[in-house]
């Protein structure tokens, strides 16, 4: 296949494909550190220095404390609650708000798009947006991790530009049969955005995956928690002692050992799940962010 390229497209074939191998070798390897500091002997873990490309002896004591964890428990629950209504909640007024601004004959949608562009320079700060949510009852509420940011501008201007451009001749057969908008948004525009549907989702869901700011401010009740709330605890403040009531007779050594697999076992644990979603739905991600990118 090489022989038969020009030698100018053999330069960029060669050079282009070592720094995607690079790429891919600096972004997989974090990963598969954490793997295996997870998968390795604490002991043999904690003096170890250098490149780990492979575990050290296996024990999975840490992914038993882990899963055994309370802590873990309530914020996979919450999380996993979180993700589900914030997420749902969030496509459906995105999905809304991006049809009507995508309406031809909709007066003041460039007014309209001009303050909700005006709001992703510009934020009214973070003590204000406290003493609001306190204001109205979202301080210690679970609603106080699902409906703040259930709009992104971002993908609400991305979805408007999909749905722009759809052909008007598709939305005025629906029209000829007696159908309205809503008509139009359930039969054409939806069955036609399933990818960028499918993009706006998955960043809806790994953004409230990872959420742990707004938890900190608004939540006190740690049955509130979210999982990454807890993953921070574990990895900055070294709250791992819940985890090793049975290491109590060891050393100081030997616990600091094992609070470090611990806190790898947890970073795979609370990862592991949007690994697995992301596959399903990388298929669309590309094409639906190029569908978004076309001006309507």
């Amino acid at each position: 296949m090489f022989k038969k390229m020009p030698k100018e497209d053999l330069v960029f074939s060669v050079i282009n494909t070592f720094i995607m191998v690079f790429m891919i070798v600096i972004c997989l390897y974090p990963l598969l550190y954490v793997l295996f500091a997870s998968l390795s002997d604490s002991n043999l873990l904690i003096s170890y220095r250098g490149l780990l490309l492979k575990p050290l002896g296996f024990n999975i004591d840490a992914y038993k404390k882990v899963i055994a964890n309370q802590n873990i428990i309530i914020g996979y629950r919450n999380t996993i609650f979180y993700v589900v209504t914030h997420t749902a909640l969030a496509l459906v007024l995105t999905v809304f708000g991006a049809f009507v601004l995508s309406r031809r004959k909709f007066m003041i949608k460039n007014i309209m798009m001009g303050m909700i562009a005006f709001t992703m320079i510009f934020g009214g700060g973070l003590i204000p947006t406290f003493i609001m949510m306190k204001s109205i009852g979202l301080y210690d509420n679970i609603f106080a991790m699902i409906i703040p940011g259930s709009i992104s501008a971002y993908n609400l201007i991305v979805m408007r530009t999909s749905f722009a451009a759809i052909p008007v001749s598709l939305e005025e057969s629906v029209k000829i049969d007696g159908g309205n908008d809503l008509h139009v948004l359930w039969n054409i525009v939806i069955p036609l955005s399933k990818a960028i549907i499918a993009v706006m989702a998955l960043f809806y869901g790994v953004g409230m995956w990872n959420e742990w700011f707004r938890a900190s401010i608004y939540l006190r009740n740690r049955n509130l928690y979210p999982l990454q709330l807890f993953l921070r605890e574990i990895l900055i403040s070294n709250s791992t002692d819940s985890m090793m009531t049975d290491s109590s007779s060891s050393s100081a050594s030997d616990r600091e050992a094992i609070a470090e697999s611990i806190k790898y076992a947890t970073i795979v644990v609370s990862t592991v799940p949007v690994l697995f979603v992301y596959p399903f739905l990388q298929k669309y991600f590309v094409k639906g962010i190029m569908i978004g990118a076309i001006k309507g």
